[in-house]
């Protein structure tokens, strides 16, 4: 795949000559049962693509391993394309360095094993200073399992292995929590909803990144349960969060 010919230097939409290389240099690779490819033409002969080859059910993770070799070697020699691979329901980027590529490789490998969760996205997401970024999106089968995988991926588990260099991690699933605003673990959002959790049924949680005050909670509490009083608990658990700590009730009023 690598020393077939290529016209894209010269071409005006740049991006959408190399989409088009992409798809002739892996059409008919084993195993593969679709290939996309994204077409950005920024300018006259400029332009990116990305590429994601979409593995057929029950590709093998020694399969799997040696695609990713050959997608790395890919992406080596082509530095406008994003090369991707679909396996698994999980999606993630490869990228020419040997290192990060790893990585992400063994972090696919443990979370095809985890039952807690449903889907997944591992992207290169570099971003001013910080050229080792990752951005990662999980969804999670409920709850319970949404927070769990989120302390194992960033810091407090074993099961998985946390990605070295910048995070932003996503995990949703009846409840969304997101790394801050500064791309750190979030234990004070975190707290404030464990805290109202120990003591009431919760119905839905959002702790997510905020510009101004680092990181925002919403918790809705299930009907009944004496709101003032979850409010506190959180705000308690949080004190250096203020205003951005809300609780709210199921109930219609």
């Amino acid at each position: 795949m690598l020393g077939l010919p290529s016209l894209t230097g010269c071409a005006i939409d740049k991006g959408t000559a190399l989409a088009a290389d992409f798809e002739e240099n892996w059409a008919g690779t084993p195993d593969v049962a679709n290939i996309r490819t994204t077409k950005n033409n920024t300018l006259p002969f400029k332009g990116t693509s990305t590429g994601t080859l979409v593995l057929k059910n029950g590709t093998s993770a020694d399969r799997v391993t040696e695609l990713v070799g050959e997608m790395r070697k890919y992406v080596a020699h082509h530095d406008k394309i994003t090369g991707r691979i679909a396996a698994d329901d999980i999606t993630f980027t490869v990228v020419a360095d040997a290192g990060r590529t790893g990585e992400v490789l063994a972090l696919w490998r443990s979370l095809t094993a985890d039952d807690r969760v449903a889907v997944a996205d591992i992207n290169d997401a570099p971003w001013k200073e910080a050229a080792d970024r990752w951005r990662i999106e999980v969804t999670a089968v409920d709850a319970i399992g949404a927070l769990a995988v989120f302390k194992d991926m960033y810091a407090e588990g074993d099961r998985h292995r946390p990605l070295s260099g910048v995070i932003v991690l996503t995990v949703k699933g009846g409840l969304f929590v997101e790394t801050d605003f500064n791309d750190r673990f979030p234990a004070e959002a975190i707290a404030a909803y464990e805290a109202v959790l120990a003591q009431y049924p919760v119905v839905s949680a959002t702790l997510r990144r905020d510009a101004v005050s680092g990181s925002a909670v919403s918790i809705v509490v299930a009907e009944g349960v004496d709101r003032d009083r979850a409010g506190e608990l959180a705000r308690r658990a949080a004190p250096n969060l203020g205003a951005a700590v809300k609780v709210t009730s199921d109930s219609a009023d």
